[in-house]
Parts: structure tokens; sequence; C-alpha cells
């Protein structure tokens, strides 16, 4: 059984209808990839996931049920959480207060605080520091580290490498490998070199549909391919 199975899911913003007929099963363990050119749908397929946006028709099942009519909060409860494109954290907030405020208690577990301090050492370094003084690629670390302190079965995240130095986009390559060891993520990219370094299973969204779907390896081995759906050089 898969992990998450998106089945004819439509998506309509408004008056405008945003996904058609969106369909794809996201095993468990390891990284999804969505690629796709902009504006294809990749954002809206996250949030609809999400239940920011409510698909209808079509559906959302994790684990076997069906989340489709679940509010937001309902579906973290379940175990996914979502980094957005714009981070979603507190300017305000100190690096560990924007961790707590992830929890559900109001406190977190110092073995999983260690885990990520291992991957994110800048986060160790800046606990006390409010989050809007932070670089844009330890604002990504904070992002990601506020999804992955409690336990989680899955972790959408959206354009993570976006406007950041090769450096840091290399360092959270590596920690995204460590953290798919445990958590499957979903991931949306642009950076097909950062995507195709990581990804296992793909799908490729254009125009509000699936146009493709496959092993990474074999997408990465199809420059035609890569392309007609990406426009990637051949």
């Amino acid at each position: 059984m898969s992990l998450l199975s998106i089945r004819n899911m439509k998506t309509d913003i408004g008056q405008y209808a945003v996904l058609h007929d969106i369909s794809f099963e996201v095993p468990e363990g390891g990284v999804f990839v969505l690629l796709g050119r902009n504006g294809a749908g990749k954002t809206t397929t996250l949030r609809s996931i999400m239940g920011l946006w409510t698909p209808s028709p079509g559906s959302v099942q994790f684990r076997g049920e069906d989340i489709s009519a679940l509010h937001t909060a309902e579906i973290a409860r379940k175990g996914i959480a979502y980094v957005p494109e714009n981070m979603g954290i507190f300017g305000t907030l100190t690096v560990d207060e924007n961790l707590i405020l992830a929890t559900s208690n109001g406190r977190f577990d110092p073995a999983r605080l260690a885990r990520i301090h291992a991957l994110f050492p800048a986060l160790e370094r800046f606990r006390d520091k409010q989050a809007w003084s932070l670089s844009g690629g330890q604002k990504q670390m904070l992002s990601v580290a506020r999804a992955i302190i409690e336990p989680r079965a899955l972790i959408l995240i959206d354009e993570p490498t976006k406007g950041l130095a090769p450096a840091i986009v290399d360092a959270m390559a590596e920690a995204f490998r460590e953290i798919a060891q445990t958590t499957t993520i979903l991931l949306v990219e642009q950076n097909f070199a950062f995507a195709k370094s990581l990804g296992r299973d793909m799908a490729v969204i254009d125009d509000g549909r699936v146009a493709h779907t496959g092993t990474m390896a074999d997408f990465v081995a199809d420059t035609t391919l890569q392309h007609r759906l990406l426009s990637l050089s051949l």
C-alpha cells in the first residue's frame, strides 16, 4: 500500500481550474519529487493535500484513509507536515521559540532537538536569535526543522533551494538524505540537479495534469523526455 495516494484530484481556486486530473502514488520511504514548469500546479497540489485548498472531485488517501475532507490541523495530526515555499516561520520569535511553537505540547524532545542541531548546526549556534535576523539558508533550515521537531510520516516541502547559495543547497541535500531515512519526503523542486540527486520516484505535472510518472533514474536517462516536459537542454 502506498503511503499517499492521489486519485483524480481536481482543484479550483475561485473561478479558475488549476488542477484538472491529478493521480499519483507516493511509496513509503525516500524522496518522491514533483517536477514541472512554473505555474504547472505543483504548489497547488501540495496545498490540496494539506487541506489548504479542498479538492473536488477526487481523493487524497494517507495510509489508506481518505483525508480529502479533513481540515489542515486534522491532517497535520495524522502525521503530515508542510514546509511552504515562503518558509512559514515567525520572524519576531527566536529559533527555539519557533521550534517550540511547532510542537503539540509546547516542549521538544531533547533527542530530536539534538538530531536537528546535528543536521543544521547553525540552528544551535543561533538558538536565541530572532528568526528575521537569520540568513535565507538558515531560515530554510529552521522551516524544515519545524517540520521534523516531532515524528512525522510524511513531509511536503515546496521549493527549498529557491534563492540559496550552492554551498547551502549541498548542505540541504545532505540533510534531506538523512531525514528521508526515517521520514518520507514529497518534494517540489525547480532545481533539477538537486531533485535528481535525491529523488527515487517522481512525477511531472504539466498544466494541472500528471504528464509522467516513474523512477528518477529512468527520467534522468531520458533527455528527450526532460526536454519535452521541462524544457531542459538536450
